[in-house]
């Protein structure tokens, strides 16, 4: 079936729900939803944070705010295929209703996605579909656009390809570099995902195509 005209419900999801939470790196997106589920602005608890590294600083602070956190290996586990059924299994175990992902960097297999259709969250620094990927701040900044900004998408098999829930734009300042770019939209990410989780949460909306039809 073609995307134009592919339609799907939104999938029912029982409140407060349930996230799971993946991620690589320092986690300040993890940090952000915590923030806004603890204030009653997402209705939603985090259930499980997951990072594809031990050394993670987003694990860290995620034992630090009391939550179920744990560290994986791909290596240990036998491979991607080992790592992405791990996962699972925690999700179950933990009954997570949706998975956010936030920096995490490792590209989910279509067979893992297809276990959660439009119940997987990314977040990606610029108005997809532009600079899809990886440095996608550095991408704007070479093409010489004068806006960029954050996109919330649901995920699919592709990488960054998936229907968008919401976006906002960010200018790019004459001067600006990759950095000083990434520094300017990292706010806006942090509002935005709390933002676009709670309209999903809300439910009434559908995905028409690539288009979430919010009520």
């Amino acid at each position: 079936m073609s995307a134009a005209s592919f339609t799907a419900p939104a999938p029912y999801v029982p409140l407060p729900a349930r996230i799971a939470v993946l991620l690589s790196g320092r986690g300040s997106n993890f940090e952000a939803l915590a923030a806004a589920c603890a204030a009653g602005g997402v209705p939603a608890e985090i259930s499980l944070v997951i990072s594809d590294r031990f050394d993670a600083p987003g694990l860290a602070r995620a034992r630090e705010l009391g939550l179920f956190a744990a560290g994986l290996s791909a290596k240990e586990l036998g491979g991607r295929a080992g790592l992405e059924a791990r996962i699972c299994e925690l999700i179950a175990e933990r009954r997570a209703d949706l998975v956010c992902l936030a920096g995490f960097m490792r590209i989910l297999s279509p067979g893992f996605v297809s276990n959660f259709p439009f119940r997987i969250l990314n977040i990606h620094p610029s108005l997809l579909p532009s600079f899809p990927g990886l440095h996608a701040q550095e991408q704007a900044v070479n093409y010489g656009v004068r806006w960029s900004g954050v996109t919330v998408h649901f995920v699919d098999s592709g990488t960054d390809t998936g229907p968008v829930i919401d976006q906002r734009a960010v200018p790019v300042l004459s001067g600006d570099d990759a950095d000083t770019l990434a520094a300017r939209i990292l706010p806006v990410e942090h509002a935005l995902y709390a933002a676009a989780l709670a309209k999903v949460l809300r439910g009434g909306w559908r995905v028409d195509g690539r288009v979430v039809v919010f009520p």
